[in-house]
């Protein structure tokens, strides 16, 4: 940590216990006790975004994150903020992702860099013509309205896979990721295109904040949502500052601006020396317990977004198999972990089939017993899913309740 030692206070003493360090961090990712009054726009800037997946075993990533939070939560609430108050856009962060409208101008630094970045790797790995795109689909969403990639002609060039995108997907992607088009709806999950003057209101399109004032935005931004982080943390949580950057941006903060902390991990032994707004653990100390029944999370929940934090943090491992062969998967092709309290207590396999939501496993974490208590708690919250999900009936496959992995 030499590298940004002059930021710190010069007090090594400052230390956070793991379970202190648990409750800041679910609180600091909207898993706590939420603030009176705070509403869904809030949420999201609180988050920081939403990842958006297009996987559906039950419902969406992005609803579930969101659903998990707030037990009154429907899909259509976001909608209406994305597609008729434009409250809220979607970009790139680690991923898609659904951001506030009011962060839109510190990703006009995002555009620029891409433009170049996406140019030169696009160009050895999609294929060839995608360039030659860019004047005809702005010049036709300019005059005749919003598109989809699977509106053109160039369709003829047959995929082979999701990840061979014809030359005027391409495009309309780059188009996107540099700035110059913005998605104004989707449909059927496929996303709707139109120019980004038509999308984006207007007090958030003219401003343009300079570079140095943008990484200063992501570095500090970062800090307060996650509360205690390397510089290589902060520079992925947004991944709009790169690792030097983030390193260069703590070692600029004066004097006492950041201390160092040592943070425990959940195994004896495995603490973590990492950066922290000098009130860290005062604030720790008054962060309220969270509350204790189950919640299923999406496996891209923010919570789980950075697996190795949160193995080190809570003593979980996850992984998803969506990829991996079937007699290869360890759990199941997409498993939604369960958190209970400050901690995660195990993971379910279950899907939204013929109108019922099917569990068709549970593994408790090692240690953790399902009691009679634990698995009232882990019903209800399935009932709750049930409902949120649109499903009709919740049926439990014989045996449903596995041995612990590991």
């Amino acid at each position: 940590m030499d590298e940004y030692r002059g930021a710190r206070a010069g007090n090594p003493s400052h230390h956070l216990s793991n379970r202190d360090a648990r409750r800041l961090f679910l609180h600091r990712h909207g898993l706590g006790r939420p603030p009176a009054g705070e509403d869904l726009v809030g949420l999201i800037e609180r988050l920081g975004f939403v990842q958006v997946d297009s996987i559906a075993t039950v419902e969406r990533a992005h609803h579930m994150i969101l659903g998990s939070r707030r037990r009154s939560y429907r899909p259509q609430q976001l909608t209406s903020l994305l597609e008729r108050r434009r409250a809220l856009f979607e970009h790139w962060t680690h991923d898609a992702s659904i951001i506030p409208m009011s962060f839109y101008p510190y990703w006009r630094l995002r555009f620029r860099r891409d433009a170049s970045k996406l140019r030169a790797r696009w160009r050895k790995w999609r294929r060839a013509g995608f360039e030659e795109r860019f004047d005809e689909i702005l010049t036709r969403i300019r005059e005749n309205g919003p598109v989809m990639a699977r509106e053109f002609g160039d369709r003829r060039h047959a995929e082979t896979g999701w990840w061979d995108w014809h030359p005027s997907k391409t495009a309309l992607e780059f188009l996107w990721r540099t700035g110059a088009l913005a998605i104004c709806r989707r449909e059927g999950f496929q996303k709707v295109f139109d120019l980004a003057e038509r999308v984006i209101p207007e007090p958030f399109l003219t401003v343009e904040p300079g570079e140095e004032e943008t990484l200063d935005w992501a570095c500090a931004g970062a800090l307060d949502r996650l509360g205690f982080a390397s510089p290589g943390e902060l520079a992925a949580f947004w991944e709009t500052a790169t690792p030097a950057e983030a390193r260069a941006w703590c070692a600029a903060q004066e004097s006492g601006a950041l201390i160092e902390v040592e943070v425990e991990g959940a195994e004896q032994g495995r603490s973590r020396q990492l950066l922290a707004r000098p009130d860290i653990v005062e604030q720790a100390g008054r962060t309220p317990e969270p509350p204790g029944g189950v919640r299923v999370l999406s496996p891209f929940d923010p919570l789980l977004r950075d697996r190795k934090r949160a193995e080190w943090l809570f003593g979980f491992r996850y992984r998803i198999e969506i990829y991996v062969p079937e007699e290869k998967r360890e759990y199941g092709y997409y498993v939604f972990p369960l958190l209970e309290g400050n901690r995660l207590i195990g993971r379910i396999d279950m899907r939204r089939k013929e109108g019922q939501l099917c569990v068709r496993a549970l593994w408790p974490e090692r240690g953790v017993r399902l009691g009679k208590g634990r698995l009232e708690r882990i019903e209800c919250e399935l009932d709750r899913i049930t409902n949120f999900c649109g499903a009709d009936a919740l049926m439990f496959e014989t045996g449903w309740i596995r041995e612990t992995r590991r």
